[in-house]
Formats: C-alpha cells, sequence, structure tokens
C-alpha cells in the first residue's frame, strides 16, 4: 500500500460522499439523538447537508463508508489506527467497530483516501487526522 501525502489541514473541510441508503438512515439517526446528544446530532446533521448523495452501486471503493475499514494517521503523533465504520447497533470498540454516530464516525463517514481533516476530541482537544487507506486498502491492527 502507498501512503497518501498528507494535505496541509485548512478550515475548509474535505467533501464527503454517501450511499443514499446510508443518507437516509443517517438523517433518522441524526433526528433520533436529537434529544440524547443535541450537539452530535446538530454535527452529523451539518455533514449531512454537505454531503454529495450517490447511488449505492456508485460510491467509489476509496470512500468510508458503512462495513468499511479505514485507517486513519494522527497527524500530531504520527499513530495509525484502523476501524471499521457500522451503525450504532453493531458498534463493539473491542473488535475495532465504530458507531457512525460518534464524534470519530461522524469525522470519517464519506472521506476518500488521502482526505485529512480536523477532529475535536471529547476532551476538547483539536487534532488532524488523515484517511490512509479504505475497504481492502486498509491495514488492520
Amino acid at each position: 500500500m502507498t501512503t497518501p501525502t498528507p494535505r496541509p489541514a485548512s478550515r475548509r473541510r474535505p467533501k464527503i460522499v454517501l450511499a443514499r441508503d446510508t443518507f437516509d438512515r443517517m438523517d433518522a439517526l441524526a433526528e433520533g439523538a436529537q434529544r440524547r446528544s443535541p450537539e452530535l446530532a446538530d454535527r452529523l446533521m451539518e455533514e449531512l447537508s454537505r454531503a454529495k448523495v450517490v447511488a449505492n452501486d456508485k460510491l467509489r471503493s476509496d470512500v468510508v463508508a458503512i462495513g468499511r475499514h479505514v485507517t486513519y494517521r494522527d497527524e500530531s503523533t504520527g499513530q495509525t489506527k484502523t476501524v471499521q465504520l457500522v451503525f450504532p447497533e453493531d458498534a463493539d470498540i473491542s473488535l475495532g467497530q465504530v458507531s457512525v454516530i460518534t464524534p470519530i464516525g461522524v469525522a470519517l463517514i464519506g472521506l476518500s483516501e488521502g482526505a485529512s481533516f480536523r477532529w475535536e476530541t471529547r476532551d476538547g482537544t483539536t487534532r488532524t487526522l488523515t484517511v490512509l487507506g479504505v475497504g481492502a486498502n486498509a491495514t488492520l491492527d
């Protein structure tokens, strides 16, 4: 696997692409999360509002999607991690399965390999992460 060269992180967010079925399900999840976690639900709705939505069979293989593994690097530490993005009912952090409605899940969904983005952790720390690989191209830890 070749490692993409990270692009400088800017204030402009990278574009995101979602399959129609995923978009519809995430829209419903965001509405349902509004009472439990309004800040996260608002962030998810904001991401959905700027997504390019494509037919399920037109989603490129290098785009982070539900069920796909994604390897990303934390640019401040150089640490890489591989997770599988899943819907909430399938999440199991011990297996590396991260819910799409967690802060990192919302940040990763729809990104392409090579995209860098700023992500705020639960403790308020801002980090820059770079997507290194998706699906068959992602390496498992």
